[in-house]
Order: C-alpha cells, then sequence, then structure tokens
C-alpha cells in the first residue's frame, strides 16, 4: 500500500464519551445527599443570578438577539420578562448566574464551576415543559432539574479531576459545554448514540483560550463564557437531533484528534465512574464574591481588619502564604484595568478585605479601586507558597484552599499569623455554611422581589420535596418579572 494515503477505517467512539453517554442514559440518582445539596446549589446559583442584575455591563448582554424577536414556548430569565429562545435562554441564565462569580466551585487539577451548566437545564426543562403543556402532556418537575444538576455536575467535575485544560492554555468552559450538551441531549429525548454524536461535537468545537481570565488581558468575557458554553451545548444538541452525525474518535484520532491538536498529545483519563460524588464535595462561595482560591485569604483578611485598621500607615508588609493553584491563577501586580481583573487578583481583594473588613461585589468597580490605600497595601504584599498547602489542596480526603496572613509593622511587630484551611462554603463546613447560604439567598431575592413574592419563593425553595413536586413552568413563573427594572 502506499505510505501517501491515510487509512479510511471508521473506529468506534472514544472512551472517554461512551462512558459520557452511558452514564447520562442509564444512572439513576439515589443519593439523598446529592438531591438536596443540588437544591442548596440551585437557589444560590439563581441568587447570584437575580444580584447580577444590579450592573449594567451584565444587563446589556440579556435579551432576544434581534430586539422584538418573539418565541413559541419562550425561556424564561430569572428575574426579568424575557422570553427567548432556548439558545439564547441558555446564553442569558448562563451569563447572569456567572457574572459575580459567587456561586459552586470546584478544584482539581482543572477548576470551574458546574452549576454553569443551569443554564442550559433551565432553559431546556423550560422550553420542553411549555412544550409538553400545549401538546397536552405533563411538564416536567424541578426534581429532573435536580438530577440534571448532579450529572453534569458530575461529568465536569470528574472531567476536571485528572485532566488540567489550563496547562494547555484552555478555558474549563470547554467541561461545561460537554456536560451541558450530554445532558439536553438526554433531555430533549435523545438516544445514548445521539448523545454520543452531540458531545463528540462539542469536543470538535475550537475551545475558548483563558487569555481573558488572566494578565495581561484579564475582562469581562470571564463573566459570559459560561453561558457562551450553555447556548452552543443546545444548539449542538439540537443540530444533532435533526440528524446530523457525529465524530467518534474526535478525542484520540492521530494528528487531528482533540488529544493531538489541543491537549499536548496527553490521552484524557477518567480517573473514577460517575455517580453523584461531585455535587456531594461541590463548594458553596458563601462570604464573599471572589475567585475560591481567594476565599480564605479573604476571610483571614476579614478577621485581621480590627487589628489593622487603624495602623495602616505602620504597614511595613503584608505577607501571604497560600498554595500554587492561587499563585499561578490570581497573584499579580500593577495596574488592574477593569472589574474583571481585580476580581482575580489576590493582592487585590485581600487589601480590600483588611481596609473594609469585608467585600462585596461593588468593591471591584473603579470608584472603589480608586482609593489609594488599596496600591499600598498591594505593594507591601509578599506571596509565598506553602507546600503542604499545594498537596493539601489536590488530596481527595481534604481538597483545601487553605491561606495565611500575617502584617508586620515598622516597629518589628506583627499579628498573629491567621490561618484558614477550608472556607465556609466547603463539605467539612457544611453545617455552618448553609444556614449563611439561605440567608444569602434571601437577601439577593429582596433585590428583586417584594416581601410576599420573597417569602412565597424562600419557603418553596428550602423545602425539599415541595421543591422537586413543583412543576418547572410554576418554578420560572415565580421569577418572572412583568417589567424589567434594569
Amino acid at each position: 500500500m502506499s505510505s501517501n494515503v491515510d487509512l479510511n477505517i471508521r473506529p468506534g467512539y472514544d472512551a472517554v464519551i461512551s462512558e459520557i453517554a452511558s452514564y447520562v442514559t442509564n444512572f439513576e440518582i439515589e443519593s439523598d445527599l446529592a438531591l438536596d445539596t443540588a437544591r442548596n446549589c440551585l437557589i444560590d446559583t439563581i441568587g447570584c443570578g437575580l444580584l447580577a442584575l444590579k450592573f449594567p455591563a451584565c444587563t446589556k448582554m440579556l435579551g432576544p438577539v434581534v430586539e422584538g424577536t418573539s418565541v413559541p414556548y419562550g425561556v424564561r430569565v430569572p428575574g426579568t420578562n424575557f422570553k427567548l429562545d432556548p439558545i439564547k435562554g441558555a446564553f442569558d441564565i448562563g451569563c447572569i448566574i456567572r457574572w459575580l462569580d459567587y456561586n459552586d466551585t470546584w478544584l482539581a487539577a482543572e477548576w470551574g464551576h458546574p452549576s454553569d451548566n443551569l443554564g442550559a437545564i433551565l432553559a431546556v426543562t423550560d422550553f420542553i415543559s411549555q412544550q409538553n403543556i400545549a401538546e397536552g402532556k405533563e411538564p416536567l418537575t424541578m426534581k429532573t432539574v435536580l438530577e440534571s444538576m448532579i450529572m453534569a455536575h458530575e461529568i465536569q467535575g470528574i472531567l476536571a479531576l485528572k485532566n488540567s485544560f489550563n496547562k494547555v492554555g484552555l478555558d474549563h468552559v470547554v467541561l461545561v459545554k460537554v456536560a451541558s450538551t450530554a445532558v439536553v441531549t438526554k433531555l430533549m429525548g435523545g438516544t445514548k448514540d445521539q448523545i454520543k454524536d452531540a458531545v463528540s461535537q462539542a469536543w470538535v468545537d475550537g475551545q475558548s483560550l483563558r487569555t481573558y481570565r488572566h494578565a495581561p488581558n484579564a475582562g469581562s468575557r470571564k463573566s459570559w463564557a459560561a453561558g457562551d458554553a450553555t447556548s452552543r451545548a443546545v444548539r449542538l444538541a439540537m443540530i444533532t437531533l435533526s440528524g446530523e452525525m457525529g465524530y467518534p474518535g474526535v478525542l484520540s484520532a492521530p494528528v487531528w484528534g482533540f488529544e493531538d491538536v489541543s491537549f499536548g498529545g496527553e490521552q484524557l483519563s477518567l480517573p473514577q465512574e460517575f455517580a453523584s460524588y461531585v455535587m456531594e464535595n461541590v463548594l458553596f462561595k458563601i462570604s464573599f464574591p471572589a475567585e475560591f482560591h481567594a476565599q480564605t485569604a479573604v476571610e483571614a483578611a476579614v478577621t485581621l481588619h480590627p487589628q489593622i485598621k487603624d495602623r495602616l500607615d505602620e504597614i511595613k508588609a503584608v505577607e501571604i502564604t497560600t498554595h500554587e493553584s492561587a499563585i499561578r491563577i490570581i497573584s499579580k501586580v500593577g495596574q488592574l484595568n477593569n472589574p474583571a481583573d481585580r476580581d482575580h487578583c489576590l493582592q487585590y481583594m485581600v487589601a480590600i478585605g483588611l481596609l473594609k473588613g469585608d467585600l462585596i461585589a461593588e468593591d471591584y468597580e473603579d470608584d472603589v479601586a480608586a482609593d489609594p490605600r488599596v496600591d499600598e497595601l498591594r505593594e507591601k504584599m509578599i506571596i509565598n507558597e506553602d507546600k503542604r498547602y499545594s498537596t493539601e489542596y489536590h488530596e481527595a480526603d481534604k481538597r483545601s484552599i487553605a491561606n495565611k496572613i500575617q502584617i508586620h509593622f515598622n516597629d518589628g511587630s506583627s499579628t498573629e499569623a491567621i490561618e484558614v484551611e477550608y472556607p465556609i462554603g466547603h463539605k467539612r463546613r457544611r453545617e455552618e455554611g448553609i444556614p449563611v447560604l439561605e440567608q444569602k439567598f434571601m437577601s439577593n431575592l429582596k433585590i428583586t422581589f417584594d416581601a410576599t413574592r420573597c417569602d412565597e419563593i424562600y419557603s418553596l425553595c428550602t423545602d425539599q420535596e415541595a421543591l422537586e413536586n413543583t412543576t418547572v413552568t410554576d418554578f420560572q413563573e415565580l421569577f418572572t418579572l412583568q417589567n424589567n427594572n434594569f
């Protein structure tokens, strides 16, 4: 045979894709812990979306692509009166819930926010439910939403355990797209083979670069990247269900496959079977709208605030001891150009915590950043790595996100070293954290709704059985406004 030809024998589906499809098709959610955590994840995620509606930089992204467009069975976007096609609906929901970087997180070889998948899940279940009602069928219930969230969390999180996309410059939203594509293809009635086809399409896409998350290019795309990924997932599911073919060797094909083209020739791995592990162990951002690697640093800074607030001029150095991932992602010096730049800067977030004894979303805006004391503190910061912190960050029975801060003064004295190894949103602090998460949800509801509606939503969302039995259409109606107020 001539050496100048390719051997054109179509392979079977790559194992990773087949396992994803088998999981989504066959796995039964039986974990009460996973369902309860999914409910908390749902309310926290939607609450963060309502909070984001206060920011014009976010709301300018929302609404129909062409103003005045009307679509049948329009998807509702919580906190608005929009009724959108499911692709744009997924974008808008995904955009608001990720805008402030204030809900759940998964940390492993790859990082990410599995709740991002709710954009696709809620849009598609709302769309399907309205279609069902029009056809005389039963709408989907919120239990289906919770189960879909558990599955999407699992796919994204297990793929993240050992596969580091950031090390090859790719953004973690590739995993949102893959997970959402699998789950919404199933929700739309796709077979196991169609799920494989759709997931292969998600891998075929050129993947987003992380450049919008890092110096010197950090910017607001990181706040709508997840919405982009979820909307693409819905589109790929629809294309596949129209009869479009898939690409079985998309990951492993020599030269042209994802692993050779985009993953440095490394093989994607699944270190454990899909179940409900990720949802059960997910991290919540409860106290601060801060990139998760800085959560414990901000907590330490807030603890130190009373000791240093009247001694700012006496500070010689701010010593921050952290882990390798924080150093690689969010430790930076120099000018910070926009809110997205600031909320991915460890030094900025610590400075605000020290100065104010708190950190809220508005603290990333230009008026707060203009305070000269912020940069004065940043210039005094020393960043050290603790190898133990870096090791325990990856250990399955710990997954700590540790930071320690100590302030040194000109007279040679120092504060105590405040060490926080697990943030309040960690599984190890769940009992302490969930009441605070529920308070956060109520506070976010009050931004948009009157007291009666807030109480109605809160009562439903804190009752597991009642929420699971609520139809998606009724749930969405609770969060719909008659007129947008932004």
